[in-house]
């Protein structure tokens, strides 16, 4: 068995001196789930046991005599960490970090380290001594537990979101339509025609409002809690569009609206289609809302990098800055006062970012109050490209 050559504190050639340093060589091998080396005053590599091997790659050889910074990221090299460690040690007797390590396949573990001043029996600084744990696993286990903490937060607050949505989007609306059927049914002979065809229009106007309310709540329950809903495949974007505008058009000419796309056949992306229909309806409904009569709302694509960034731009009456920062979080009941102020906003839009999130893209915003907005959202172009990201 090779021997770790650790640095002896003090020349001797007693023969008990010789025992006791492979004794204690061959109890550091021993412990297989540690790195334990040790460094020169030069923080060079002195030795390197059968743990430094087994959790970074590196055989003896390879490192001895190397610098131990080594061991560490580029980013924690930069920042001039290896050094800093050294130095706490020296004046406080020991230093302790827990940070990220890079093995020799440049791939990276988390780990706890304790590094040690090495002294002479004259009191002389000879090297240092460097103790590591993965605890890779560990992280992973917390990490995993903050996140299932996290969930159940959000999982409260949409809990939250619900029943304000139930309670005033839904509720309210609906208290108003029961008054005028009540009202209709009562006077209903006193009323004349016009009067009555207004209170029938209005009624009508609400109920659909409310369905369609009714329907982004159900979607967005079923895309955020269910697991078997998303099913993505390569899809061509312009085809999308397309049938997008052909639902909306009816809706968009009564207005005196063009929609107007520039994306090209063949631009693809890798997402589920019901749901990327159903993020872009959602969009450009919500822009014809708020645009003003003979405008034009502009659909748009862009590559950049592994992803398609689509802008859906129009003209209309723009959002405040407090309505935005509001726009992708569930406060439906603050959301609802913004659309009475028209300045728009809604369950939809709620959707759409939960649609994103499981499709690995992005959403973001751009507006001027009186000038327009623009909505962005990105789409991987391929499955290789999420598995990269992720």
């Amino acid at each position: 068995m090779k021997q770790i050559q650790l640095q002896p504190l003090v020349k001797s050639e007693n023969i008990n001196q010789i025992v006791a340093n492979e004794f204690y060589g061959k109890l550091i091998d021993s412990f297989q789930d540690y790195s334990i080396f040790t460094l020169n005053i030069h923080q060079q590599i002195t030795s390197w046991s059968k743990g430094s091997t087994a959790l970074f790659g590196y055989t003896s050889s390879e490192v001895i005599g190397k610098h131990f910074e080594l061991i560490f990221t580029q980013s924690d090299r930069e920042k001039g960490i290896p050094n800093t460690d050294i130095q706490k040690a020296q004046l406080k007797g020991k230093a302790e970090s827990n940070r990220i390590y890079k093995r020799k396949d440049k791939s990276g573990f988390y780990a706890f380290s304790l590094t040690y001043p090495l002294y002479s029996v004259s009191g002389d600084l000879i090297g240092y001594a460097e103790i590591l744990r993965d605890l890779t696993e560990k992280k992973k286990t917390e990490d995993a537990i903050d996140k299932h903490l996290k969930d159940l937060e959000v999982l409260n607050s949409h809990k939250e979101s619900i029943i304000s949505i139930l309670s005033h989007d839904l509720r309210s609306p609906l208290a108003r339509i029961i008054s005028i059927t009540q009202y209709l049914q009562k006077n209903f002979e006193n009323i004349d025609s016009s009067e009555k065809k207004k209170l029938l229009n209005y009624l009508y106007d609400s109920s659909v409002e409310e369905l369609n309310l009714l329907e982004h709540l159900v979607e967005w329950a079923r895309i955020k809690y269910a697991t078997d809903t998303y099913s993505p495949t390569k899809i061509d974007l312009y085809l999308y569009v397309t049938k997008v505008f052909d639902t909306l058009n009816p809706t968009a000419s009564a207005k005196s609206i063009k929609l107007v796309s520039t994306i090209e056949p063949n631009i693809s992306v890798f997402a589920d289609g019901n749901m990327v229909n159903s993020m872009i309806q959602n969009i450009v409904s919500n822009a014809i809302k708020y645009a003003p009569i003979d405008s034009q709302i502009l659909v748009l694509a862009t590559k950049k990098q592994n992803n398609i960034i689509v802008e859906i731009r129009d003209s209309g009456i723009g959002m405040k800055k407090e309505t935005i920062s509001k726009l992708f979080t569930p406060q439906m009941a603050t959301l609802s006062n913004s659309i009475k102020e028209n300045e728009g906003a809604g369950i939809g839009l709620l959707l759409v970012k939960s649609l994103l999130e499981k499709n690995h893209g992005q959403i973001w915003v751009k507006s001027i109050v009186g000038v327009g907005t623009s909505f962005f959202f990105t789409l991987p172009i391929n499955n290789l490209d999420i598995k990269k990201a992720s």
